[in-house]
């Protein structure tokens, strides 16, 4: 959840007017309280955006401008491997997705990273309501370049959930010297993915701001069971990566319960700034939930308008 856009700066879409479909039909139909999608630059988007008018986002944000550029999507799509996209070999006669070399970041693009997260922490700020959380999908390799310009921006760190799902990333012997160092592994195998967690200030107490905003807390799972900050989530099944086949596609598994836990009394609008295939906003609507999904690539627009009603009726 790099995710599943790519930002242009300067040259980005301009915001066009909301998409709206039905569930039920499958289709594009008559519009829908349930969701808007926008092919538009989410940061041109949030600028035009009224404030105080989101009550959570999640999301699974490009890990740089280096994954998404034009250059490194074209190598991606024509699977021309190099580059940042690393396309692993086959295990066991299985096929494996694409997978994104944060260790190949230099200097150069991780203060590139940090200053487009001092960025969309910014202007997230405006935007969502006092109380207000952010879910956002990190690396542990990367994660301090995220977390550090949110709390500076104002946010209040509010922990991690931590997705406990076993990767292909890591646990590599040296390159071209494997026999030399058969028990030398380079890094350890990545077995969980880190979510920061992150509110906007609240107006005074948490239950003030739950009368008024209608946030500040998160929604039990049951009168019994707080939302808790660990969740086993493998990656997405099959079925899914045929309906909706993005590189960095987020199980409904995981997706259902960040999105339901995001808004505490059930009613709001959610934002994913970088919706991809629109995993999160087929989510958001299989739990009966408003959302909004923004899209800068639009050949992922164009997978998210598909996705989206497909995505959400699935059992999981």
């Amino acid at each position: 959840m790099g995710h599943e856009r790519r930002e242009r700066g300067e040259q980005a879409c301009v915001a066009e007017s909301p998409r709206l479909f039905d569930v039920a039909a499958g289709a594009a139909a008559a519009p829908s309280p349930m969701y808007e999608i926008h092919e538009a630059d989410a940061f041109e988007w949030l600028d035009e955006t009224r404030e105080n008018s989101i009550h959570a986002v999640v999301t699974d944000p490009p890990y740089g401008l280096v994954e998404y550029s034009e250059e490194e999507l074209d190598k991606l799509r024509n699977g021309n491997g190099g580059g940042v996209w690393r396309i692993p070999p086959t295990l066991d006669g299985c096929k494996r997705s694409p997978l994104p070399r944060f260790t190949v970041l230099g200097e150069k693009e991780k203060q590139e990273l940090s200053s487009f997260f001092q960025r969309l922490a910014s202007k997230l700020l405006r935007v969502v309501v006092p109380g207000g959380h952010v879910m956002i999908a990190t690396n542990p390799l990367v994660s301090h370049l995220v977390y550090v310009p949110f709390v500076a921006a104002g946010w209040e760190k509010r922990g991690e959930i931590i997705r406990i799902v076993q990767t292909l990333r890591g646990g590599d012997r040296p390159k071209n010297a494997h026999d030399e160092f058969p028990d030398v592994t380079v890094m350890p195998r990545s077995c969980w993915e880190p979510w920061g967690l992150f509110r906007k200030p609240c107006e005074g107490r948490v239950q003030d701001n739950l009368r008024k905003w209608k946030t500040g807390g998160l929604r039990r799972v049951s009168a019994r069971e707080p939302f808790k900050d660990v969740i086993q989530a493998p990656p997405a099944r099959p079925e899914e990566r045929a309906i909706a086949p993005h590189p960095s596609l987020k199980p409904q598994r995981l997706l259902r319960q960040l999105v339901r836990a995001s808004l505490p009394l059930g009613v709001g609008t959610i934002l994913d700034p970088f919706m991809g295939s629109g995993s999160t906003v087929a989510a958001a609507t299989a739990c009966g939930l408003r959302s909004i999904g923004l899209e800068v690539d639009h050949e992922y627009f164009v997978m998210a308008e598909r996705a989206i009603p497909v995505l959400a009726p699935l059992r999981v």
